[in-house]
């Protein structure tokens, strides 16, 4: 069974930073497409960064455009989420999730392996 397992979630306090990890197991991330989503209480999960095989194109939500880089390293089967300038508004449970292929979306209905997230809270 294909696994992904996020870690990196903290607590942190308005401007500062975290990075996340997203390591997978039992299969290798070098052919999937790859991204990162996020579900705050009450609200429908939404893409935030996704990028693709190769990592040589990137989809970045407008909410977190330079503020949010994402990137992998295929050889350590790992994709990372730095997070800088947090807002208490990024506060939510992050999910990484894995689609074969190399299209680029960020949509999450075209992802079918997903980890358990991990929690980012925003707060002063």
């Amino acid at each position: 069974q294909l696994q992904l397992v996020e870690s990196g979630g903290g607590l942190v306090q308005p401007g500062e930073s975290l990075r996340l990890s997203c390591v997978a197991s039992r299969f290798t991330l070098d052919y999937y497409t790859v991204g990162w989503f996020r579900q705050a209480p009450g609200k429908e999960r939404e893409g935030v960064a996704c990028i693709v095989s190769s990592g040589g194109s990137t989809n970045i939500a407008d909410s977190v455009k330079g503020r949010f880089t994402i990137s992998r390293d295929n050889a350590k089967n790992t994709v990372s989420l730095q997070m800088n300038s947090l807002r208490p508004e990024d506060t939510a449970v992050y999910y990484c999730a894995a689609r074969f292929g190399v299209r680029n979306t960020c949509n999450r209905v075209d992802y079918n392996t997903w980890g358990q997230g991990t929690q980012v809270t925003v707060s002063s």
